[in-house]
Protein backbone atom coordinates (compact mmCIF):
# COMPACT_ATOMS: atom_id res chain seq x y z
CA UNK A 1 0.00 0.00 0.00
CA UNK A 2 1.57 3.36 -1.02
CA UNK A 3 0.85 6.70 0.88
CA UNK A 4 1.04 10.10 0.11
CA UNK A 5 1.92 12.44 3.13
CA UNK A 6 1.65 16.34 2.53
CA UNK A 7 3.41 19.01 4.87
CA UNK A 8 4.32 22.93 4.58
CA UNK A 9 0.99 23.99 5.09
CA UNK A 10 0.51 27.05 7.25
CA UNK A 11 -0.88 30.08 7.53
CA UNK A 12 0.91 33.70 6.10
CA UNK A 13 0.18 36.95 4.90
CA UNK A 14 -0.64 37.91 1.41
CA UNK A 15 2.79 38.30 -0.66
CA UNK A 16 4.05 35.86 1.46
CA UNK A 17 5.67 32.66 0.10
CA UNK A 18 4.91 29.01 1.42
CA UNK A 19 6.64 25.71 0.40
CA UNK A 20 4.33 22.26 0.56
CA UNK A 21 6.00 18.84 0.19
CA UNK A 22 4.58 15.42 -0.74
CA UNK A 23 6.09 11.98 -0.18
CA UNK A 24 5.14 8.89 -1.27
CA UNK A 25 6.07 5.69 0.50
CA UNK A 26 5.16 2.19 0.91
CA UNK A 27 4.98 -0.22 -2.17
CA UNK A 28 5.49 2.07 -5.08
CA UNK A 29 5.58 0.32 -8.50
CA UNK A 30 7.13 3.79 -10.63
CA UNK A 31 5.32 6.80 -10.01
CA UNK A 32 4.81 9.01 -13.11
CA UNK A 33 2.70 12.09 -13.11
CA UNK A 34 2.33 13.55 -9.61
CA UNK A 35 0.60 16.99 -8.72
CA UNK A 36 -1.20 19.34 -6.42
CA UNK A 37 -4.84 20.19 -6.51
CA UNK A 38 -6.55 22.67 -4.09
CA UNK A 39 -10.31 22.95 -2.63
CA UNK A 40 -11.55 26.13 -0.53
CA UNK A 41 -14.08 26.28 1.48
CA UNK A 42 -17.62 26.12 -0.94
CA UNK A 43 -15.74 25.39 -4.12
CA UNK A 44 -15.11 22.35 -6.38
CA UNK A 45 -11.57 20.88 -6.10
CA UNK A 46 -9.22 22.85 -8.70
CA UNK A 47 -6.09 21.30 -10.85
CA UNK A 48 -2.97 23.79 -9.50
CA UNK A 49 -0.14 22.21 -10.87
CA UNK A 50 1.23 18.65 -12.56
CA UNK A 51 4.87 17.23 -13.11
CA UNK A 52 5.46 14.18 -15.16
CA UNK A 53 8.78 11.76 -13.94
CA UNK A 54 10.84 13.68 -16.68
CA UNK A 55 9.91 17.03 -15.59
CA UNK A 56 7.79 18.25 -17.72
CA UNK A 57 5.32 20.81 -15.66
CA UNK A 58 1.95 22.39 -16.54
CA UNK A 59 0.12 25.15 -14.36
CA UNK A 60 -3.31 26.18 -13.34
CA UNK A 61 -3.85 29.90 -15.19
CA UNK A 62 -4.29 31.24 -11.49
CA UNK A 63 -1.21 30.28 -9.98
CA UNK A 64 1.03 30.65 -13.34
CA UNK A 65 3.97 32.80 -12.70
CA UNK A 66 3.74 32.51 -8.98
CA UNK A 67 3.76 28.59 -8.31
CA UNK A 68 6.38 26.17 -9.16
CA UNK A 69 6.28 22.70 -8.71
CA UNK A 70 9.27 19.93 -8.89
CA UNK A 71 10.14 16.80 -8.16
CA UNK A 72 13.02 14.45 -6.74
CA UNK A 73 12.14 10.90 -8.13
CA UNK A 74 15.15 9.40 -5.97
CA UNK A 75 12.88 10.54 -2.94
CA UNK A 76 9.38 10.02 -4.25
CA UNK A 77 8.41 13.39 -3.65
CA UNK A 78 6.94 16.53 -5.35
CA UNK A 79 7.25 19.95 -4.02
CA UNK A 80 5.12 23.41 -4.64
CA UNK A 81 6.50 26.37 -4.07
CA UNK A 82 4.13 29.05 -3.53
CA UNK A 83 5.38 32.78 -3.91
CA UNK A 84 3.42 36.06 -3.86
CA UNK A 85 0.43 34.40 -1.85
CA UNK A 86 -2.77 35.95 -2.04
CA UNK A 87 -6.17 35.28 -0.34
CA UNK A 88 -7.73 33.91 -3.00
CA UNK A 89 -5.16 30.95 -2.29
CA UNK A 90 -6.58 29.94 0.35
CA UNK A 91 -7.47 26.32 0.64
CA UNK A 92 -6.34 22.92 1.35
CA UNK A 93 -3.68 21.44 -0.64
CA UNK A 94 -3.50 17.53 -2.13
CA UNK A 95 -1.00 16.02 -3.95
CA UNK A 96 -1.79 13.30 -5.86
CA UNK A 97 0.65 10.23 -7.67
CA UNK A 98 -0.22 7.70 -10.49
CA UNK A 99 1.56 4.54 -9.12
CA UNK A 100 1.05 1.51 -11.52
CA UNK A 101 -2.29 1.86 -12.18
CA UNK A 102 -3.32 3.42 -9.40
CA UNK A 103 -4.34 7.24 -8.35
CA UNK A 104 -3.57 8.15 -4.98
CA UNK A 105 -4.46 10.92 -2.93
CA UNK A 106 -2.66 12.33 0.14
CA UNK A 107 -4.84 13.76 2.99
CA UNK A 108 -4.56 17.74 2.48
CA UNK A 109 -2.76 20.24 4.07
CA UNK A 110 -3.98 23.31 4.68
CA UNK A 111 -3.50 26.73 3.58
CA UNK A 112 -4.16 30.11 5.01
CA UNK A 113 -3.88 33.69 3.31
CA UNK A 114 -4.65 36.30 5.08
CA UNK A 115 -5.21 40.82 3.57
Amino acid sequence: QVQLVESGGGWVQAGGSLRLSCAASGSIFAINTMGWYRQAPGKQREWVAGITRGGATNYGDSVKGRFTISRDNAKNTVYLQMNNLKPEDTAVYYCNAVNGPSLLWGQGTQVTVSS
